[in-house]
């Protein structure tokens, strides 16, 4: 009995111990996040260097930088008083009230560890002289560690102050999150600020290598609008710092140490400069033109490749099946970049940084088969990549279509990710989701409510071509339910970007996964015994970030109107079989006619497509005749609406609706379509005939 209560005494005892010594994470210097923290005053700055033991801890608090007021203090923890002698007048709270220390006198502190060691607390006593004399204060000083121990939080309450904001400074660790961050201009021309862009692109992709260092602000018409809203959320909420940079210079001499040489691209040949990407992934180098080799040998960069005159009088098929002999060797498998879009002395790389930290191939070659030897090339090289690897960017506005693209992409089992315009990716790819952060979708369904449809006209309306294009940063977000595409890759290759879309989403935004795969692919393109891997791996995705409708869409067969549309029986079977927890599944773009429900869970597609150029009028009207044509109640007008169409457009035209009419969240919807399916069933019939494909550019 006696060895018992020995044991549970020991035992006693080392808890007691283990929670009155403080965390070993408090250890180390903390740096002040500014906009985030109470005013510092004159010092402008504040720092804290904390260091413990069994029995004490030292508190060593700088105020400023250059100009500065160290307050170190060596404490006792555990309740006992420490006495330190007061050496300087300065009261550092703030030094523009007349206020003073008195030299010779003490301070008094007691300390004690809280909340198993997480929570250091620090009660000060002294008396502070004033124009009137002396007068006592106490101070509670509380330091407190975050749940993931990246963030301290201290907080000062002092006696003699009962009114205003509290005086808390929030604190990272020093040395972590601090990156830079550059606005670029809007002028992506060769003969004007292209050249400087591509340097500062290419910088970005070597900069950014296994830590983020260097964001871009592009300018508001960028494709895609949330730029600088990301860039204030890693600010905000990821407790990044930030330093702006405004020329290449002085973002060259900041990141020179990630760059091991340049390569020379030939204004008078566009296409050389996407085979300079390529190079500088491969060779850990710059891709400058010829009035920029001053600035980079001054930064004591050597040569890696010299493109002037290289490829004068080639076609890019030359061109790029000599960039292939070259490189393609040594180029990743799992990325490759179509380096697309604009045409002519316009070029718009934004997606180039991720490519050249993944040492991926660039190119624009022409998916269109009477391009027969850009064509063969595509083929070739897509061919090589390993299967459902990325194919990053945008095919060329000047070559072919979307859907040549994406149909030759899909013939391999690859999926995409556009548009080259794609910005930051080499750095939001390294920044996790917050600690403990869980992806949640805004479910309007409510467990275990019965829902019954009504002799109504139920809309639903999906915003599609990908969340951040378009309408996302748009007036009227949040005024009416909307369904917004999710780029689900961005759970792995970008999930700090996942979690930007998901923290600042209203309640009236839900999520769908899309597009017809883990990523755009065409499911008639894939190849059978491939979809069935693909379909896994976007429900796998679906599952993280909280989605139960899925989105599918195939022009592999010819135009969005003349063209063949619609899926086959064995192709919705499959998204079926793969994707069990899913609540429905709509289908399309334009208007398109493949139809089921099984077991509830509907499957069915866009009614309606609202162009941006509609005319609100003519836009109700058209719902309208809709409606009269589709007589049966209740009737489902699932409704696309193009990214250029904000919301506050689209809430005017509904409200625009008789009573008979009622907008639904697409959970809602799908639930009550799934009830009562007044749409008959329709697949693609293998018989059905099809336009030729005579649009020769978009």
């Amino acid at each position: 009995m006696k060895r018992i209560l020995s044991v549970l005494a020991g035992v006693f005892l080392f808890t007691s111990l283990s929670f009155s010594q403080g965390d070993p994470a408090f250890i180390g210097k903390w740096a002040l996040i500014p906009h985030l923290s109470h005013d510092v005053g004159l010092y402008a700055n504040l720092s804290i260097d904390i260091h413990h033991g069994p029995s004490n801890v030292i508190l060593a608090h700088r105020w400023g930088g250059g100009r500065f007021f160290l307050d170190s203090v060596a404490l006792r923890v555990g309740g006992a008083v420490t006495r330190i002698d007061i050496r300087d007048r300065v009261w550092p709270a703030n030094v523009f009230m007349g206020l003073m220390m008195p030299v010779g006198g003490k301070r008094e502190f007691k300390a004690v560890w809280e909340n198993d060691g997480k929570m250091l607390v620090v009660t000060e006593s002294y008396s502070i002289q004033g124009s009137q004399g002396t007068a006592p204060v106490s101070t509670v000083h509380t330091y407190a560690l975050s749940d993931d121990n990246e963030i301290l939080t201290y907080t000062v309450k002092r006696s003699s102050r009962t009114t205003g904001p509290t005086v808390q400074y929030v604190l990272k660790r020093a040395g972590t999150k601090e990156a830079y961050f550059m606005r670029l201009e809007d002028n992506w021309d060769i003969q004007g600020k292209l050249p400087a862009h591509a340097f500062l692109i290419s910088l970005q992709g070597l900069a950014n290598t296994g830590t983020p260092r260097l964001y871009f602000i592009y300018p508001p018409k960028w494709d895609f609008t949330y730029t600088e809203d990301v860039f204030n959320f890693f600010k905000n909420n990821r407790n990044f710092s930030f330093r702006q940079l405004s020329t290449p210079q002085a973002a060259l001499q900041s990141f020179k140490s990630y760059v091991k040489g340049y390569v020379v691209w030939d204004k008078a040949v566009r296409t050389s400069l996407t085979v300079a990407f390529t190079v500088a992934g491969l060779e850990k180098a710059v891709v400058v033109s010829e009035e920029m080799i001053p600035m980079v040998e001054a930064a004591g960069l050597k040569p890696v490749a010299d493109f002037r005159g290289k490829f004068t009088g080639q076609n890019d098929a030359q061109i790029y099946k000599w960039a292939y002999d070259q490189y393609w060797a040594r180029c990743s498998r799992d990325f490759i970049v179509w380096l697309g879009g604009e045409r002519g002395t316009i070029m718009k790389p934004g997606v180039a940084d991720f490519g050249i930290a993944k040492q991926a191939f660039f190119n624009d070659l022409s998916c269109r088969k009477t391009d027969t030897v850009e064509y063969q090339l595509a083929r070739k090289i897509l061919g090589e990549m390993k299967p459902m690897s990325m194919v990053m960017g945008w095919h060329s506005y000047a070559k072919d279509l979307e859907r040549e693209y994406v149909t030759l992409t899909s013939n391999f089992g690859l999926r995409v990710e556009g548009l080259h315009t794609l910005p930051n990716i080499s750095f939001s790819s390294l920044v996790p989701i917050s600690h403990g952060f869980k992806f949640r979708n805004n479910h309007t369904l409510v467990p275990g409510r019965t829902y019954r449809p009504e002799k109504k006209v139920y809309i639903s309306c999906v915003q599609t071509d990908g969340i951040g294009l378009g309408a996302w940063n748009e007036p009227g977000r949040g005024e009416m339910p909307v369904a917004w595409e999710v780029l689900m890759n961005y759970v792995w290759m970008a999930p700090s970007m996942a979690e930007y879309f998901y923290t600042v989403a209203t309640p009236n935004d839900y999520f769908i996964g899309c597009l017809s795969g883990p990523g755009y692919m065409y499911p008639k393109a894939v190849p059978p015994k491939m979809l069935p891997g693909l379909l896994e791996k976007a429900r796998e995705s679906m599952d993280v970030l909280d989605l139960n409708v899925f989105e599918t869409m195939d022009y592999s067969e010819g135009a969005t109107v003349e063209g063949n549309t619609n899926l086959t029986k064995e192709i919705v079977d499959a998204y079926y079989k793969a994707m069990p927890q899913a609540i429905g599944f709509i289908n399309g773009y334009a208007p398109s006619y493949t139809f089921t429900s099984r077991e509830g869970k509907p499957f069915i597609s866009f009614d309606y497509y609202l162009s941006p150029e509609r005319p609100e009028a003519d836009a109700v009207a058209d719902l309208e005749e809709l409606a009269a044509i589709n007589s049966q109640r209740p009737y489902f007008l699932l409704m696309h609406v193009r990214e250029y169409s904000n919301v506050k457009r689209m809430k005017s035209i509904l409200d625009k609706l008789g009573p008979d009419f009622e907008v639904l969240q697409l959970d809602v919807f799908l639930k009550l379509a799934g009830q009562a399916p007044t749409f008959k069933e329709r697949f693609l019939q293998k018989e059905e005939p099809q336009r030729p494909d005579t649009k020769r550019f978009e």
